[in-house]
């Protein structure tokens, strides 16, 4: 009986050791979505207002690259299109002359038809002789020949004014464009972060030369941040997305400070197990990688470990 609780001790000692060695499923280190913002414009960084570790806002403006050069280029563009446009033929104020000239003869027409009419009704009448008539006649005629050399010569110099405009306007249009493209620039001048997020790194300064795609600073959402562990095969049943699972990290007092996880990725895809990783069937050649979704309360930090259990 003696020697039987002191195997049943020592077994029980065994066991919590072994639980106390391995109070988790799998473990891994923590990780962010990180971004590095580039530089989009070419020139000296006037102002770059951030520091490492400091929180940023979507949207929020942070400082500017020197833009003297590029708004000079948008001023003299914009005086090229204005001096363009005061070519522009006025068509209706350099054609009212024929408006003039057509206004008047039609006048003159339409008072020959109506004594074109009355001599006709004289003459069918006979009170009136047919060279008269022959006469009014020939008087409509010349008339409407005139009427209509006008309108043709209007048409003639409203076809060649309109084929100046389409010539200026051909001019107008690439400036146009030229404009567009140093607007675009001048807002890309603008160093404007992204993402909500912390910053990380800084890697320029103010004064410093930038061009285009040179890193500015790298950023990083800590709020939600990310468990990337490691599972065997035989663990792999056990878990599924959308799964809450706990999550522990070492509290520097050899305690764990516990949070609520949520599995979101699991590479359906095995690979070699990781050098810096032991899982709980540390026998296994062949791991599968998760992560798992923690909400952070500014604890925990990019490369820390952490433990999960789900069991």
């Amino acid at each position: 009986m003696k020697n039987l609780c002191i195997i049943s001790c020592f077994s029980l000692i065994l066991f919590s050791c072994a639980e106390k060695e391995n109070p988790y499923d799998a473990s891994g280190t923590f990780e962010a979505v990180e971004t590095i913002v580039p530089a989009e414009a070419n020139g000296i960084i006037k102002e770059l207002h951030i520091e490492e570790g400091q929180l940023l806002e979507a949207g929020q403006i942070i400082g500017y690259i020197d833009t003297v050069q590029l708004y000079l280029k948008k001023k003299q563009l914009e005086a090229q299109i204005k001096a363009t446009g005061k070519r522009m033929p006025d068509i209706p104020t350099q054609t009212s002359a024929y408006q003039q000239q057509t206004a008047a003869t039609q006048v003159k027409l339409d008072y020959l038809l109506q004594e074109q009419q009355r001599i006709q009704k004289l003459v069918n009448a006979d009170a009136a002789t047919p060279k008269q008539l022959d006469d009014i006649n020939a008087q409509v005629a010349e008339v409407q020949k005139q009427l209509d050399v006008i309108q043709k010569q209007k048409a003639a110099n409203v076809s060649a004014l309109q084929t100046q405009t389409s010539a200026l306007q051909g001019e107008v249009l690439p400036l146009g464009v030229q404009v567009a493209q140093i607007d675009d620039q001048l807002q890309k001048s603008r160093i404007i972060n992204p993402v909500n997020g912390t910053v990380l790194v800084k890697y320029a300064e103010e004064n410093e030369m930038a061009a285009i795609g040179k890193p500015l600073y790298k950023i990083a959402g800590l709020k939600t941040i990310l468990l990337r562990a490691y599972v065997t095969a035989a663990q792999f049943d056990q878990l599924k997305l959308g799964q809450k699972v706990k999550v522990m990290v070492d509290d520097g007092t050899e305690k764990y400070k516990e949070y609520e996880g949520v599995v979101e990725w699991i590479n359906n895809k095995a690979e070699f197990t990781p050098k810096t990783i032991q899982t709980k069937d540390e026998r296994a050649n062949l791991v599968y990688a998760i992560k798992v979704k923690v909400q952070n309360d500014g604890f925990i930090k990019i490369g820390m470990y952490g433990e999960v259990k789900w069991q």
